[in-house]
């Protein structure tokens, strides 16, 4: 029987689609992955449910499944992965704040984490070259993935002071490139 309950979204991206069925192959695990879309790749062992996080239903999904940690994973880089950039916005930062309230009203919530971006360091040429975690960018990203990176770890850190019983982290992760990995670079 499994001891933890996952809810993994961004199932059917390279990333989310590779964590959930690693997770899923340990039997300490059950795992429930949602996205819009269907998973193009195999998942062995996890469920999977046609949710958008953008929708209120989401909190039910994650009340019904008795979910304790919840890995968000659905965060869109590119405009055309999304069709325009307000839909990219739509998903990254409305998507967020859904999955974030119904995460706060959950009880059975223990753990989360969300994916970011080092984006948030911004790019400006007066920035230092290496950043700290104390240390902020000197021009804050004012547009697109970065703005959006900015705007959820907000929230986030808001869902942090409201549930201080979940223990929340923060991934900032760099583009991915390697075999077999579909990314914005490869």
């Amino acid at each position: 029987m499994a001891e933890r309950v996952v809810l993994v979204t961004g199932i059917s991206r390279d990333l989310g689609s590779r964590f959930a069925r690693t997770l899923a192959a340990n039997d300490q695990y059950e795992v429930v992955g949602v996205d819009v879309t269907p998973p193009r790749h195999e998942l062995g062992n996890v469920t999977f449910l046609r949710t958008d996080i953008r929708n209120p239903v989401i909190s039910k999904v994650i009340t019904s499944h008795g979910i304790d940690t919840v890995v968000h994973l659905a965060m869109v880089a590119t405009p055309a992965g999304a069709g325009s950039r307000s839909s990219m916005k739509e998903i990254n930062v409305i998507g967020t704040m859904q999955l974030l309230a119904a995460c706060q009203k959950a009880e059975t919530l223990r753990k989360l984490v969300v994916q970011s971006s080092v984006s948030v360091y911004g790019a400006s040429p007066r920035d230092p070259a290496k950043f700290t975690e104390d240390m902020t960018p000197r021009v804050q990203p004012r547009t697109g993935f970065g703005k959006d990176s900015v705007e959820i770890e907000t929230y986030v850190r808001g869902l942090a002071r409201r549930r201080p019983d979940v223990i929340v982290t923060t991934l900032r992760l760099a583009n991915l490139m390697g075999a077999g990995v579909d990314s914005q670079i490869t």
